[in-house]
């Protein structure tokens, strides 16, 4: 039975249907099958508003936000300017700044707005309102004062955009904000700054303070809509939703707005209860992945492996329909077992003269093309370095491609090292001297989180090529098989990158029809901070899209695996193919990563995860052997995992 809800704020008007399985949510959430598609929603929302309030010949009152997760959006409201949405009513009041900050800079939220949004569309110049970076820090309190009166001038914000950070707080308010506080200067939290830190060049180079709407001059918007996109985001979007309030997580104050939505994609969704155990919430459609997702949940829930666990395991979690269902535990329990053994394979490019009915590769032909999409000139070997080596022992023909450059994930001394030992070696060339000479003085005064020139741009991405082709050659894959791509939309010099092109899907296009794999290997790792992995996985669908339109002969005989590993695992109810790793190998895939010099030690990026990239993926693949072996399964030393992407 459902009930309603209903919430009117003027014209901000919504007519909500309870729904059972929301019931643990405190907070609206709408989940979307993708970010583009969310923000669209968002989009349309916002410009529905801006036309009402213009036949009604009122303004309209925007609170913005920065950061990649509304730049969708702002592209989207673009487009709609384009098509004839007139944005001459709209007054716009922007989140934060970090202080200090020159509006010119490249990590200026002001340079942010004007390039996303305020140089695209007619908004009168004098509506935005961004906090200032620049003002005389004697004079901060008097700023954030008056902004907040021209806030309450404007007649108070009609919709607040807001994204949420990984310690669950919205603009800057940190962690321990108050649901009263208002616009105001803060210290940034350390995590915050950790994140910033690849946007920044390192986090020396993040401000330490930001001025900052307050929890409360948000709460007081008339309608709140919050975006969080990918798996990063799932557990803090989990504690904001179904968690207590507390100020140690910002974002659970918005349980208490009378107009708040969540917007999500599936990835930002995937830790609600009724994404990830809907068993818990109401009666479920009992298909058989979803089966399998629950056989794995009760049996690490309970420490018990699969073959263990009894119909009374099943009754007291909340799975006694499924027991009714299918007759029995054990009849479940051998059921998933068996879906997980079929899983495991040595052979990941198919066994040879063997019944292929039950393994996740095709045993013939026996020798395979197999073609393997790197993002960054090392994730092929982080994420499954054991599984390439394997390739290349059992005879297969191994390509791998390097989808971007990875030139800004180079530190400066890694050039000045490189150029240095060209100078020795190339004395009697004046040329060579001159370039030299040249670089040293860039770097040299180059200021914090400035741009490389195009110059050392390019011997950044020769670094990287170089190293790259030293784990080739370390794995036995020939050099002719390894494809630098350097995918354009990676080229911006920038952390920040441009959205990709139809210049990026013909590069990928012409390698695989040249290619013709049989296998391809992909990035699924989304959590990816930076998106780069996300573009290039969306750059290969795109082209596989214009080959199957195309009628491609060859991919008809092709299957694409999806790995991860750099930032993230798969779920073992996900995985579709695993990989195991006995000692040997997990030392050859660890010296394969060590070829990559320049991200030894200390990374340029390191995202949220401090350790190096070799220690990640050898406790990921341990974590999932380990998982396995819990199951009831063989234990292995470590495995990796991979899921089928079907494309026809």
């Amino acid at each position: 039975m459902s009930t309603t809800t209903l919430n009117q704020t003027n014209d901000l008007f919504q007519l909500k249907e309870y729904d059972e399985s929301h019931k643990f949510e405190k907070i609206a959430t709408e989940i979307y099958d993708d970010s583009d598609k969310a923000s669209l929603y968002v989009a349309q929302e916002i410009s529905k508003l801006i036309v009402l309030r213009q036949q009604q010949n009122k303004n309209v009152v925007l609170g913005l936000a920065t950061g990649s997760t509304p730049t969708k959006v702002y592209d989207f409201l673009v487009k709609f300017h384009k098509e004839g949405l007139s944005f001459k009513n709209v007054i716009t009041f922007n989140l934060d700044e970090y202080y200090p900050m020159e509006p010119d800079s490249i990590h200026s939220y002001v340079r942010f707005m004007n390039e996303h949004l305020f140089d695209h569309i007619d908004v009168d110049k004098k509506n935005i309102h961004i906090p200032d970076g620049t003002v005389n820090k004697d004079n901060i309190r008097e700023f954030c004062d008056n902004y907040e009166k021209k806030i309450v001038e404007a007649g108070g914000i009609d919709i607040q955009i807001l994204g949420i950070g990984r310690t669950g707080h919205i603009g800057f308010n940190e962690p321990g904000s108050s649901i009263t506080s208002k616009t105001r200067i803060i210290r940034l939290d350390r995590v915050t700054r950790l994140d910033a830190a690849s946007d920044f060049f390192g986090e020396e180079n993040v401000p330490t303070k930001a001025i900052t709407m307050g929890v409360g001059t948000i709460m007081n918007a008339r309608k709140v809509i919050l975006m969080a996109w990918g798996e990063g985001k799932a557990n803090i979007i989990k504690e904001s939703v179904e968690g207590k309030i507390k100020e140690s997580i910002p974002a659970t104050f918005l349980q208490e707005h009378p107009n708040c939505d969540f917007i999500l994609d599936q990835a930002a969704a995937s830790s609600l209860t009724r994404i990830s155990t809907p068993w818990l919430v109401s009666e479920c459609l009992w298909t058989d992945k979803l089966i399998k997702k629950a056989t794995i949940w009760l049996s690490e829930k309970l420490n018990k492996a699969i073959l263990k666990l009894t119909n009374e395991d099943y009754n007291e979690y909340g799975m006694g329909n499924l027991v009714a269902e299918i007759g029995s535990a054990e009849h479940i329990n051998l059921k998933v077992f068996n879906q997980l053994q079929h899983t495991i394979t040595g052979w990941p490019g198919g066994k040879p003269n063997a019944d292929d009915t039950n393994r996740p590769e095709r045993a013939n032909p026996a020798k395979k093309t197999s073609l393997i999409f790197s993002p960054h000139p090392d994730d092929d070997v982080i994420s499954m370095g054991g599984t390439l080596l394997r390739l290349v022992d059992q005879g297969h023909n191994v390509h791998v491609a390097y989808q971007t450059s990875g030139n800004i994930a180079v530190f400066d001394d890694e050039v000045i090292r490189f150029m240095e030992f060209a100078r020795e070696a190339q004395k009697d060339n004046p040329e060579i001297q001159a370039q030299v000479k040249k670089v040293r003085e860039f770097l040299k005064n180059k200021r914090p989180g400035q741009v490389d020139s195009h110059e050392i741009q390019q011997f950044k991405g020769l670094i990287r090529k170089g190293e790259a082709l030293a784990a080739c050659r370390y794995c036995g894959v020939k050099e002719e098989n390894a494809h630098f791509q350097n995918l354009p939309f990676y080229e911006t010099g920038t952390v920040k990158k441009k959205p990709y092109s139809d210049a990026d899907i013909q590069i990928t296009y012409d390698l695989l029809n040249k290619v013709k794999p049989h296998q391809i290997f992909a990035a699924g790792d989304l959590s990816d901070p930076h998106g780069t992995h996300r573009v290039c996985l969306q750059v290969i669908y795109k082209a596989l899209e214009r080959l199957v339109e195309d009628g491609a002969e060859w991919l008809k005989d092709c299957y694409v695996w999806l790995y991860r590993g750099a930032w993230q695992e798969w779920d073992i109810s996900d995985m579709e193919m695993t990989i195991p790793i006995g000692p040997k190998d997990m030392a050859r895939k660890k010296n394969a990563i060590f070829k990559h010099q320049s991200q030894k030690d200390a990374a340029m990026f390191p995202g949220n995860d401090e350790r190096e990239f070799w220690q990640r993926a050898e406790q990921r693949n341990k974590e999932t052997a380990r998982k396995y072996n819990a199951l009831g399964l063989a234990e292995y030393e470590a495995m990796e995992g991979f899921v089928r992407y079907k494309f026809n």
